[in-house]
């Protein structure tokens, strides 16, 4: 039976005010709260709520045969805690039914993985955490940033116990191999690869409006008609967009929200399943292996990773961002907070010059007038930034010193997780 497996990225980034260079020093508040919080409310009255309300109409109307997961990160959590808590408990409402999914991913939207492994798992626990805390639900499925993924980063995603991974369906990485087939890594396989259909994904993220498509209007009859036309043995479709694509790069009247409506029906009509992504892998094998060598990632044409650091501004900023990593995990939460929220992907695709020419669709319009003045505020909320860090733990606090500062508080962490197995062991012996 073809299954289709709908994965919704949700994200939204905290804005910086304009940062000049005389703040530095004297105002260590970065974050444009007014954009902040009219952006939040724009997506909630335009997505969030409808969409929420009306997957879970679909789950109920379909007796549960709809089913659809989520990569939630932290930083957009944080802001519907602080802006829009009905959204948190939509969420909650959509987990209480069991045909809701949450995937595991950076908390802080970042490129993480390409600069410092650590880092990543350290987010990556952290997001885990939160959606354990908020919905009850332990991940076990990894989806990265932007999808960006390689062999080199599945190990580490690997190490951290996830063994699907939902990955981008480059053609550079694919060749002739189809998308629609679950694939394992090329030496770890135990790993299995979910490959995001492109085309489906797009069509619905950025083509399903524009009455210039010669696929113009798409309905659901038609995506499912798609579906089902395809080899037999073509079994999986992954389709992964960004939670906006409900509502606001297709707003209400392109039909969009009734189209979604309209798919349980027509699939059930034509015996296609709805899955999740653990339950696909758990019951399928991998018919192949699948290897990227570099860094690919779900953005442009080109599928890598130089929508965020494929320029000399972009490099410089991510180098003196990850150079701060080792001081920033032994330094406060006030600084924590700031340093999760300016590793958020989108403040380094503002640099890349390419994006404010080439006529592309944004959920939210580019804060910046050139990657030039992008790079300049960034790099004088990082300069303050800076500041602070070394006001904790100075430069002259030598690596070799700091890194063993952090081996003590990481075998501390790992015997007091011992000793806690150790607690509840005796606990269920006493029960």
């Amino acid at each position: 039976m073809k299954t289709i497996n709908f994965i919704f990225r949700v994200h939204q980034r905290f804005n910086l005010k304009r940062y000049f260079f005389f703040d530095i020093g004297n105002d260590h508040y970065y974050y444009d709260d007014y954009a902040n919080e009219q952006a939040m409310d724009y997506a909630c009255s335009q997505c969030y709520i409808e969409a929420n309300k009306m997957l879970l109409e679909m789950i109920k109307n379909s007796n549960g045969r709809f089913k659809v997961s989520f990569a939630i990160n932290g930083l957009v959590l944080e802001q519907f805690e602080q802006y829009a808590p009905e959204v948190i408990e939509s969420f909650q409402e959509l987990a209480k039914t069991g045909k809701v999914e949450f995937l595991a991913t950076p908390y802080a939207h970042s490129l993480a993985a390409l600069y410092d492994l650590d880092e990543f798992e350290r987010q990556v626990k952290l997001q885990a955490a939160k959606i354990k805390q908020l919905f009850g639900f332990n991940p076990t499925v990894f989806a990265n940033s932007a999808l960006i993924y390689s062999d080199e980063i599945a190990e580490k995603i690997a190490k951290m116990g996830y063994e699907t991974i939902i990955v981008e369906g480059a053609k550079h990485v694919l060749g002739w191999k189809s998308p629609n087939f679950i694939y394992s890594h090329p030496y770890l396989k135990k790993i299995k690869l979910l490959v995001r259909n492109s085309k489906l994904s797009d069509d619905l993220n950025y083509r399903f409006s524009q009455w210039n498509w010669n696929e113009f209007p798409l309905t659901a009859e038609k995506f499912i008609g798609w579906v089902k036309s395809t080899p037999v043995n073509e079994k999986v479709f992954n389709v992964f967009l960004g939670y906006e694509a409900l509502g606001i790069l297709n707003n209400a009247n392109s039909g969009i929200f009734n189209f979604f409506r309209a798919l349980p029906f027509h699939a059930i009509e034509n015996g296609l399943n709805f899955a999740l992504p653990s339950e696909i892998t758990e019951k399928n094998a991998a018919t192949d292996t699948l290897s990227a060598l570099y860094p690919m990632s779900w953005t442009d044409e080109e599928k890598d990773t130089s929508a965020w650091c494929g320029n000399e501004l972009q490099k410089e900023a991510l180098e003196k961002l990850y150079a701060l990593a080792e001081r920033v995990n032994l330094c406060t939460d006030a600084l924590k907070s700031d340093w999760y929220r300016l590793q958020d992907s989108a403040h380094f695709f503002f640099m890349n010059t390419k994006h404010y020419s080439d006529g592309m669709i944004y959920a939210q319009p580019i804060p910046y007038e050139s990657s030039y003045q992008a790079f300049m505020n960034y790099m004088n909320v990082l300069s303050d930034f800076i500041d602070r860090v070394k006001a904790q733990f100075p430069s002259s606090i030598e690596n070799e010193e700091l890194n063993a500062l952090l081996k003590t508080i990481k075998s501390q962490e790992e015997e007091i997780a011992r000793l806690e197995k150790i607690v509840e062991k005796i606990k269920k012996q006493k029960k």
